[in-house]
């Protein structure tokens, strides 16, 4: 069999690849274990503010060396897959195999790339926003597709420390009164946001991470055992309301309670209830009613339901957005109209912090055609994704989905989507039984 044949390969999984084949493997190399685990530290750990609460670096805001902008896993993604294309031999015969088995994240990058091109000559801001939220990501999947199944299970554990720091200082950061690493813009505190932060930079986006964590863990994500696995799914839960996101916490409830209910059904159609889940079960519901009234008694509810009570204009803002639109012609919603003056239209009319949604916020700085472009190449880079995976991933991807579109999320600057892919591919991992199925 020739060396192209062997690269092409017998593909395992369902519908594809989970990974690289073996010739290509072989060829691409994959990157060491402690590259990979620096690499996920840096996308999970290092936000914004704790880039300006220990290095004084504006990451977030606007002013400062563009060189600062740029998230540092991004640099660190590009450097390991220079260093991988080059120390597996043929640069360009590498780039091909990279072409051939994830074009989804290949395109994503490109269009990234574009992105942030289009912003370069328009003179507008955010060109490493681009970089970071639609770079990162592909250049994460593609150096991940090269690990077996022991990184990948190194990874798992890596990803399961990282959430359980995570939630443990938002819990911190409750009972303290305020976030160690807050979000800043170019420096400027949000004093009237106690929400917790913890290691993600923004409570949304921790409350995204936590809320697709908790439903893939509930959905049979990664390998923990039964005692584990609750212990984990209790601990960010708690966290969960510390991070005061509402849609991520009635997606979690909504999903998660569809989730037990199927479980419920399947094992009562089954006629296999284990008694000692049952004994379990009849122990612990009355500690958790009691442990939930005493966190109601003691306030731990309070600013959550003050969250819902007053939003904090985020309902009215999705209103006043209307307004924007009207204010331009159809030629600047198709091409994007100058930046300036979408600027000068949010302070107008107090849209300054954020739109609530990507979609809207690509589409009044870019344009629609830009923004169609991007989006379609996020739906097939999470179809690639799920096809890297083992089944099961339904429920998460469906939380991740619906959440990001919830605030600006992937219209500004995140890695966001940089973490759901490292993940879902530590908690989905194929396993020999997926891909014989396959």
């Amino acid at each position: 069999m020739s060396s192209r044949e062997g690269l092409r390969g017998e593909v395992a999984g369902r519908g594809g690849s989970p990974g690289w084949s073996p010739g290509a493997r072989a060829r691409l190399r994959a990157l060491p274990d402690p590259a990979v685990a620096v690499l996920t530290v840096l996308v999970f750990c290092l936000s914004g503010g704790m880039l300006w609460t220990i290095a004084g670096i504006n990451y977030d805001g606007l002013t400062g060396s563009p060189v600062q902008k740029i998230h540092p896993a991004t640099y660190a993604a590009v450097l390991l897959l220079a260093w991988t294309l080059l120390r597996a031999g043929n640069p360009v015969a590498n780039a091909v195999t990279i072409l051939e088995h994830r074009p989804a994240s290949a395109f994503l990058g490109l269009m990234g790339t574009a992105l942030a091109l289009q912003i370069s000559l328009r003179g507008g801001a955010g060109i490493a926003g681009a970089i970071d939220t639609f770079l990162l990501p592909s250049l994460t999947l593609i150096l991940l597709g090269g690990c077996d199944g022991r990184s990948l299970a190194r990874l798992e554990t890596l990803v399961h420390v990282l959430m359980a720091a995570n939630a443990s200082l938002g819990l911190v950061e409750f009972v303290g009164g305020g976030p160690f690493f807050p979000f800043r813009l170019d420096g400027l505190l949000l004093e009237n946001d106690t929400r917790s932060v913890a290691l993600q930079g923004h409570p949304l986006t921790s409350a995204t991470l936590t809320a697709c964590y908790v439903i893939a863990l509930a959905a049979g994500g990664g390998s923990l055992d039964a005692v584990r696995r609750l212990a984990m799914l209790g601990l960010q839960t708690v966290a969960l309301v510390t991070f005061g996101g509402r849609s991520a916490i009635v997606v979690t409830l909504a999903l998660g309670g569809v989730l037990a209910g199927r479980g419920l059904i399947r094992a009562v159609t089954r006629g296999r209830i284990p008694l000692l889940a049952v004994a379990g079960a009849a122990f612990a519901m009355p500690l958790f009613t009691l442990a939930l009234a005493g966190l109601v008694g003691l306030g731990f509810f309070d600013a959550l339901i003050g969250r819902f009570v007053d939003d904090g204009g985020s309902a009215n803002a999705r209103v006043l957005v209307v307004e924007l639109f009207n204010r331009l012609s159809w030629r600047e919603v198709v091409v994007g109209p100058d930046p300036t003056i979408i600027d000068s239209l949010r302070r107008i009319n107090g849209l300054a912090l954020g739109l609530e949604n990507p979609i809207v916020r690509i589409v009044l700085y870019q344009g629609a055609i830009m923004t169609a472009l991007l989006t379609v190449a996020v739906a097939l880079f999470l179809v690639e994704l799920a096809r890297r995976c083992r089944p099961g991933i339904a429920m998460p991807m469906i939380a991740f989905v619906f959440l990001v579109n919830t605030y600006e999320s992937l219209g500004g600057k995140t890695t966001l989507m940089a973490k759901f892919a490292i993940l879902l591919v530590a908690l989905y991992r194929p396993t020999p039984a997926s891909r014989r199925a396959g």
